[in-house]
């Protein structure tokens, strides 16, 4: 009978494509991991990893256990959650992916599900939108919240939940703007404080400043938002914000808030979990405060 440690052994070596770090990620020495491995092949009477010097991927065969390990895996995780849930308890980690415009509101979701459920645990971790889509599909989060556009929905399930639009935050030190907006080009005259390049809000912003046809000066880059909340504070330039962030931080003394208008842009933020024939009862308490809150 195949060994369910041995198969997040596997699991673990496809997530992290390194012994080392695999066996880490598992709690035990690189000798023992290794040895898990080759109890699958032995049990299985084939060759799963590609060996060498280095992890070198998986043979056809082990990304068949592969697929069928993971399955096992969130089925037997399944099982142990929904006996626990009927007793009436939804309790364990629920790892939550998010994208960094979200952090505001994945911050909101920890507090319903606190409320909510006392005894679950939400681990949130914040990547990019490519690496979450990832992340649900090697098992490293059971539900992303992220970008909707571009999600392969044959593969994943998606439930829209708001639409981001966008707030600049302008250092009274760099001047005032009449009327309470500003347009995006008008925008582009300010230093301007922005995500990494790599990040897809940064594509989002670039493109909408593009399309009104203005040149940026971007003074710093960082790959989240309380760096650039701070630099914004001081004066060193203005940031583009999404309005989640403004709606849940509240006043802030010595800047403007201006919403980004001329066009008013708006992305649909939802979220995103794996299809399965049968959802972890984490994840549907995770749906269930999501679904009830938004429709207040």
């Amino acid at each position: 009978m195949l060994d369910l440690r041995d198969l997040e052994c596997l699991s673990a070596l496809a997530r992290h494509k390194h012994f080392a770090r695999a066996a880490e990620s598992c709690g035990m020495s690189q000798p023992a991991f290794s040895q898990r491995i080759r109890n699958l092949e032995d049990r299985l009477e084939t060759q799963i990893v590609r060996r060498g010097n280095r992890f070198q991927g998986l043979t056809a065969e082990g990304e068949v256990v592969l697929s069928h390990g993971r399955a096992i895996l969130d089925s037997t995780r399944a099982l142990e959650e929904q006996v626990r849930a009927a007793k009436g308890e939804v309790v364990g980690k629920l790892r939550l992916g998010t994208i960094p415009t979200v952090n505001a509101f994945a911050a909101q979701v920890a507090i319903w599900l606190r409320q909510a459920h006392p005894g679950l645990v939400l681990k949130i971790d914040t990547t990019n939108s490519l690496d979450l889509l990832q992340g649900l599909e090697d098992g490293r989060f059971d539900a992303a919240l992220t970008y909707t556009e571009g999600v392969a929905t044959s593969l994943l399930r998606v439930e829209p939940l708001y639409g981001e639009r966008y707030v600049l935050m302008l250092p009274e030190a760099l001047g005032e703007i009449d009327g309470g907006e500003i347009g995006w080009a008008d925008a582009a005259k300010f230093p301007l404080i922005l995500l990494e390049k790599e990040m897809q809000n940064r594509r989002i912003i670039d493109q909408c400043f593009a399309e009104v046809g203005a040149e940026v000066q971007v003074v710093a880059e960082t790959d989240g938002f309380t760096a650039m909340v701070a630099m914004a504070v001081e004066g060193m330039g203005a940031a583009v914000l999404p309005h989640v962030l403004i709606d849940r931080l509240g006043v802030f003394v010595g800047v403007s808030l201006l919403p980004l208008v001329n066009p008013v842009v708006e992305k649909s933020v939802g979220l995103v979990l794996p299809e399965r024939s049968q959802q972890i009862p984490a994840v549907e308490a995770l749906r269930d405060v999501v679904r009830r809150h938004e429709a207040r």
